[in-house]
């Protein structure tokens, strides 16, 4: 401290600590988690949360001594801010999500989940995942629900974003959705304790917000032993893809790409395949207009034969009609 104001090293500087960092200084001092402070707002509703923890927990009834166990509340200081964000009445940032078209400039769709539970916007996020990644294929009398993005995959990466994000600035979590990945960004970078090569081999679980972690561990929506990272990766131990993480001072963004089968394909084959796994079908017109491809329209028609008698791509309809889709 100096003439009230602090400062801290920075490799070889010394450089002054801003009012954030400031305050999250001050509640490690204290041994004290952001969420373990008192709720500025003391009259909040729990009828989300309670029918969740019915369900999910089998209690039988919900009062605020299940809350007093889940250390959301207490008699000497009632609510704290881990209680307002899984309250009803949640003024915390919620979660941003956006469905790009070809580029960043078309928004197919967007929506803002904020004023409600922080369980409640992560379930509306998974319905609007279920809309552009899953789809059902019947075979013969069996109907079967295929993912191009694994569920599990998205449901760590959202449900990792809510725990162990930074919740004392005004910054939501973004969601972008394109035709070919997902990426959730979350505020805040690592917690003090786990360097990125730990974060990503999972093998020091460091709880931001133990209490919220907690509550989500009790509704079996995440684990609590640092297994979230693993997981993603595991749903695409037979994909060609994989996720992808990036860690800064601020953020941390996985990123969820199409599952695509390992594949004995060319360089140019790949470039097509990859441009029909953004969509269902497409037709000759749709492929050669995509700046990604530079092929002409003989060496395209060669690759989609070529793919079409690997049993890779399935050809419908005749003449101007055609379409190439992934089998």
């Amino acid at each position: 401290m100096y003439k009230s104001k602090a400062y801290k090293r920075n490799d070889t500087a010394t450089i002054e600590v801003d009012s954030h960092e400031m305050r999250r200084l001050i509640l490690k001092g204290e041994n004290k988690e952001y969420e373990e402070l008192s709720s500025d707002n003391q009259n909040l509703d729990f009828n989300f949360l309670g029918r969740e923890l019915k369900d999910k927990t089998g209690i039988e009834t919900f009062n605020t001594d299940v809350l007093k166990t889940l250390n959301l509340y207490s008699d000497s200081t009632g609510y704290n801010n881990a209680a307002a964000i899984l309250s009803d009445q949640n003024r915390f940032p919620g979660i941003d999500i956006v469905r790009f078209g070809e580029t960043i400039n078309i928004f197919l769709k967007r929506r803002t989940y904020e004023y409600q539970s922080i369980l409640q916007s992560y379930y509306d996020s998974l319905d609007i995942y279920r809309d552009y990644y899953q789809y059902d294929e019947i075979d013969g009398t069996l109907r079967k629900t295929i993912e191009t993005i694994p569920e599990e995959a998205f449901r760590e990466a959202v449900a990792n974003a809510i725990v162990h994000r930074v919740w004392d600035i005004n910054a939501q979590i973004r969601i972008s959705m394109f035709d070919d990945r997902i990426k959730i960004v979350s505020p805040g970078g690592l917690p003090d304790g786990i360097s990125e090569k730990e974060y990503l081999e999972g093998r020091i679980s460091v709880l931001r917000n133990p209490i919220l972690a907690n509550v989500f561990h009790r509704l079996d929506l995440i684990e609590k032993f640092g297994t979230g990272i693993k997981r993603i990766i595991q749903c695409y131990s037979d994909s060609q893809s994989k996720p992808s993480f990036e860690i800064s001072d601020n953020s941390i963004q996985v990123t969820l790409p199409l599952i695509k089968k390992h594949l004995d394909l060319t360089a140019d084959e790949m470039k097509v395949y990859n441009l029909l796994s953004r969509n269902i079908n497409r037709s000759i017109s749709e492929i050669l207009s995509s700046t990604s491809l530079g092929f002409g329209k003989s060496k395209t028609t060669e690759l989609l034969k070529k793919l079409e008698e690997k049993g890779i791509v399935a050809v419908e309809g005749k003449g101007r009609g055609t379409k190439y889709k992934i089998r």
